[in-house]
């Protein structure tokens, strides 16, 4: 008899990943998400459901007897009916990445971590790995464009018989409940803790290693010769020249880490090259979607400092035509926390040809303290000299970017957590 999973918030990006990888080994899931409490739904969501994902909403409708064990990540809150439900029924609960861990025990596991850029690591080994013959299991943090089947699959999960490649989150300390043969540490900033702390987290893992570890912190990518060139980029390791179909330097060093790794799990370079080359990118990493007008439409996952600079820059080379960027905060205490940094960012990547436009805070309800908004930050940057407007709703950010895209090189949306910057960026189109 098939184990009966259930997953609290199925709908977000690591748990839908979990929920097509618990599918995939053989288990029945069912999942709740808040969005079904009002009746609403995501194209992940209907992926999930026609492959037979029972959904309910997040009222603990959904914890049934049968259910084995009850799935929650570190956004779900003591106070949550499903939790309250498990409790009830005594059903185990247990955190996202220990149900990972669970289903890649046994296998020669490359566990893929850092602030920024592990998710883009993730699915170049992935890639890579699948072009080498390794047949991986990947699970991401976001979907590999051509992993989705036409939508029949969440793309950010690969089904193999190999080696597993999975990333693992530092935001919550969550990485600790893997003991990896292999790992990436991407790079180390003071995005969810402060320095010390974070630095500290990363070293207890390293700790946790048995085989080789690429460490980004500690260590230079020996890279040759680099060559930023618009939308693609090549490097030399080694005395072997890899392309990468990527814009930015951070991407140079996303693919030098995946390159890397493969070669030590003892793939050949020839075919990692070859492998790299073919990478058609991830969703919601500088993702081109089309174009509005003239202007590139661009969707990306930018969420604190680091990342909105390293994206922002990154657009400003390709695009010195000037830009118009979205940003939606994820969370108030992600804003309060990350206010000064975000204003240095802003104010340091924003010319005098490009517009910021800002979206109210995504509430995902909750407990949370409302006692800063956007507007704070866009007083902040006004008084910097960014160009900066306040937009209510996502139906009046397209009306604004619209009108912006006969002067603006691309309009690109940023952030995390809310579905609809995705589903904006396809309307622009």
């Amino acid at each position: 008899m098939r184990e009966r999973v259930h997953i609290v918030g199925v709908g977000g990006v690591g748990m839908s990943a979990l929920a097509q990888a618990l599918l995939d080994s053989g288990a029945e899931v069912s999942g709740s998400d808040r969005l079904l409490d009002s009746g609403g739904g995501t194209p992940v969501l209907e992926t999930l459901a026609a492959q037979g994902v029972a959904l309910f909403p997040q009222d603990g409708s959904g914890v049934l007897a049968g259910v084995g064990r009850v799935v929650i990540s570190s956004a779900i809150e003591s106070d949550n009916p499903e939790l309250m439900r498990a409790a009830e029924l005594k059903i185990p609960v247990e955190h996202r990445a220990v149900a990972l861990a669970r289903v890649v025990a046994g296998r020669e596991l490359v566990a893929v971590t850092g602030t920024c850029g592990k998710s883009s690591v993730t699915a170049m080994l992935g890639v890579i790995l699948e072009g080498c013959g390794f047949d991986p299991l990947v699970v991401n943090g976001a979907a590999v464009i051509g992993w989705s089947a036409g939508g029949g699959r969440i793309g950010s999960v690969r089904s193999g018989r190999g080696v597993a490649v999975i990333e693992a989150d530092e935001s919550d300390k969550s990485l600790m409940a893997f003991k990896p043969d292999h790992a990436i540490i991407t790079n180390a900033s003071a995005d969810h803790f402060d320095m010390r702390e974070t630095l500290g987290l990363f070293d207890a893992f390293r700790g946790r290693v048995a085989g080789h570890v690429i460490d980004g912190i500690s260590e230079g990518d020996a890279l040759g010769q680099v060559e930023i060139k618009g939308w693609e980029s090549r490097f030399v390791h080694d005395g072997v020249q890899y392309k990468v179909p990527l814009p930015g330097m951070f991407n140079v060093h996303n693919a030098a880490h995946a390159v890397r790794m493969a070669l030590a799990l003892g793939a050949d370079a020839g075919d990692v090259a070859a492998a790299l080359s073919a990478f058609k990118g991830i969703e919601r990493r500088l993702q081109l979607i089309g174009y509005c007008n003239q202007a590139a439409v661009i969707d990306d996952y930018a969420h604190n400092p680091e990342k909105l600079k390293a994206a922002w820059q990154t657009l400003s080379a390709v695009f010195p035509g000037g830009i118009c960027g979205l940003w939606r905060p994820h969370g108030y205490t992600p804003l309060r926390k990350m206010m000064d940094e975000l204003v240095e960012v802003f104010a340091a990547v924003c010319g005098v040809e490009d517009t910021l436009l800002l979206l109210p805070v995504y509430d995902a309800g909750g407990s949370a303290t409302r006692d800063v908004s956007s507007a704070d930050l866009a007083f902040k940057l006004a008084g910097k000299g960014v160009k900066v407007e306040l937009v209510n709703d996502l139906k009046a950010a397209e009306v604004r970017m619209r009108e912006l895209s006969a002067e603006k090189g691309a309009l690109v949306c940023f952030g995390a957590r809310d579905p609809g910057l995705p589903q904006l960026a396809a309307e622009l189109v």
